[in-house]
């Protein structure tokens, strides 16, 4: 059975540090360059807004959600996610799936008005998920480095 847990508080707290350390291996299958000190580069993240939740089965960490909770002049209030993975060997099991109606419930329960995420373009595989899933692209994302 697919549990979903809720490891941070609204605060930033780290509620389950357990499953923090359990989820770095899998976080790291999306984002590798993490520095080598997880839960410290993690703890500045949760300071600065972001949560995170975890699918768990049978005591391993499948899925990991890293977001937040946005207001900006265009959306309102949004349930922002930062890093959505699942690991290569539960990917298409609906871990991601559940992962997401969570989240969705989440931002309705928070009294968000949308739930919007970016992904790299070269994510052909994801996007068909997020497509799948209802999600639209309604604009580009510019950036430009500061360094």
């Amino acid at each position: 059975m697919l549990t979903l847990k809720d490891i941070t508080d609204a605060q930033g707290r780290v509620l389950e540090p357990v499953w923090l350390a359990r989820a770095e291996a899998t976080h790291r299958e999306l984002r590798p360059v993490l520095p080598a000190d997880y839960a410290l580069r993690m703890a500045e993240v949760f300071a600065n807004g972001a949560r995170m939740t975890v699918a768990i089965r049978d005591d391993a960490v499948l899925g990991v959600a890293v977001w937040r909770i946005i207001e900006n002049t265009y959306e309102g209030r949004r349930l922002y996610v930062d890093d959505l993975v699942t690991t290569a060997r539960a990917r298409s099991g609906g871990v991601g799936k559940a992962l997401m109606a969570h989240l969705q419930e989440t931002a309705r329960g928070l009294g968000c008005d949308v739930i919007a995420l970016d992904s790299g373009t070269q994510r052909t595989d994801a996007h068909r998920f997020y497509f799948r899933e209802g999600f639209v692209i309604p604009s580009f994302n510019f950036r430009k480095a500061l360094s």
